[in-house]
């Protein structure tokens, strides 16, 4: 920023420099062009010998030669004491310094021209000696009528030092604003920048030692400002993701232990009746395997769960996502709940209603919520099912939820400490809140809300109760 900043500010300088140089060269050369101008033509006498001092006699005589034929000028203003004036033959045969003349003028080849333009022209030229110098070329006429070409230089020295001394001068303005720039823009980067300095630092130090959940403090709201705050918010996600990664193996971990551990104990117990030459009595070695079979069983939910979980928390575009009937879905989930729970009584009432949603992952969803209701009702109970504009209640009559628990029910691995006894990982609640979260859904769960026995759990899902029209298939060219 700083030498981005030292780079504008040289531009601006020395664009500034220049038009200043330009134009103040513009005004003095036309003001030595204004002061030639307006200097007179002296008196000459152009003779023979050419010469140089008229005499008093001859000073009454003398043509007083005009800036252009038809008009006089005989005074000589201050600004001419430095003019010279030279007058030549159109052949360029004599050529004659005036009196009063600073030094001569060098002719150029073009001067001669002014005879026959009858045009007052303006060159740049020099002096014999080479000083620089502003020549006007106009023709004159003596008594005789002879046509002669007269050359007024003012000398241009002046103007030039001058503006070598503007262009030293402007430059060194350049250098000095230039530096004090560079200076500026560096203490003014260092203080705007230090916030991304922070950031850095903070960055650098989660990388190396790939603790998250630092943050930097936040002044102001600019854009700075709005890239610290974000990196905060970022920085607290991941720290929060990691927290909930690390919660989720190690009550996975413990989660699986259990069933792994009484596997390995009745697997232990049936090896070593063996080992020992006392086989178990057959309704015990029976028991065993069935224990065995159930906790398998268990195992496999848990790791279904597990894998369920795992799923990114947004489904890529287009990917097992399609417009499927909920209401289908919910009696598929109905029917597989009756078969769990036989003894119940189911109430359904399901209107259509079609949404956008991955189906498979959907009925697993609402048949969790249906054997959280099957585990939990009384022997003979109803389970009311009611699918009404998008909005889906499962409502049971067992014992409820503790109003303390609530905002745990959709919590991984989490159990209400009376249902510890009950088969169950504590994952079946939190996949459906994520599914319901990624099919652009709400899902709550809490109690009856007729005051009654029972929990109420609530799906909401965006949707419509009109089937939307097939997509024709798209059929292959011949």
């Amino acid at each position: 920023m700083a030498i981005l900043t030292a780079a504008a500010v040289a531009v601006a300088i020395a664009l500034s420099a220049i038009a200043c140089w330009f134009l103040v060269s513009q005004q003095l050369y036309q003001q030595v062009r204004a002061n030639l101008t307006a200097s007179p033509l002296v008196p000459v006498v152009v003779t023979s010998n050419c010469a140089a001092t008229p005499s008093a006699a001859q000073a009454k005589a003398e043509l007083y030669a005009p800036p252009h034929r038809g008009s006089s000028s005989t005074k000589r203003p201050p600004h001419t004491e430095q003019a010279s004036w030279e007058v030549f033959s159109p052949t360029g045969s004599q050529v004659c310094l005036i009196n009063g003349s600073a030094k001569g003028i060098q002719i150029s080849p073009g001067d001669q021209e002014a005879v026959t333009s009858d045009q007052i022209t303006y060159r740049p030229g020099t002096f014999v000696d080479g000083t620089p110098a502003d020549v006007r070329v106009s023709p004159v006429e003596d008594g005789s009528g002879n046509v002669y070409v007269l050359l007024t230089a003012l000398p241009v020295k002046s103007v030039q030092d001058s503006l070598q001394r503007l262009a030293l001068i402007l430059a060194g303005v350049a250098v000095v604003g230039v530096a004090v720039a560079g200076l500026t823009g560096r203490i003014v980067a260092r203080a705007a920048l230090k916030p991304v300095d922070d950031l850095t630092d903070v960055v650098e130090h989660i990388a190396r030692t790939e603790e998250v959940g630092s943050t930097i403090p936040v002044q102001g709201n600019d854009e700075i400002a709005r890239l610290a705050g974000s990196f905060n918010s970022m920085s607290v996600a991941l720290a929060n993701s990691r927290e909930r990664q690390t919660r989720l193996i190690a009550d996975a971990g413990h989660e699986l232990r259990t069933p792994l551990t009484s596997l390995r104990t009745t697997v232990d117990l049936l090896i070593r009746s063996d080992e020992t030459g006392r086989p178990l009595p057959p309704a015990t070695k029976t028991k065993l395997l069935g224990n065995m079979k159930a906790q398998m069983q268990e195992l496999t939910l848990l790791i279904g769960d597990l894998l369920q979980l795992s799923r990114p928390d947004s489904p890529k575009p287009g990917q097992n996502v399609a417009t499927v009937a909920f209401h289908e879905i919910a009696q598929r989930a109905v029917d597989r709940g009756k078969l769990r729970g036989p003894s119940l009584v189911f109430n359904v009432e399901l209107e259509p209603w079609f949404v956008r949603a991955d189906a498979a992952a959907l009925e697993r969803a609402v048949m969790n919520l249906l054997d959280n209701a099957v585990k939990y009702s009384p022997p003979g109970g109803a389970i009311d099912v009611v699918l009404s504009q998008g909005r889906l209640t499962v409502r049971d009559h067992g014992p409820g939820i503790p109003a303390d628990e609530l905002q745990y029910v959709f919590d991984r691995f989490w159990r209400s400490p009376s249902s510890r006894q009950l088969p169950g990982s504590g994952l079946g609640l939190s996949i459906v809140a994520q599914t319901i979260q990624d099919s652009g859904g709400q899902v709550a769960l809490g109690p009856a809300q007729d005051g009654g026995p029972g929990a109420l759990a609530v799906v909401r899902l965006p949707g419509s109760a009109d089937q939307p029209p097939a997509v024709p298939p798209v059929l292959p060219r011949d």
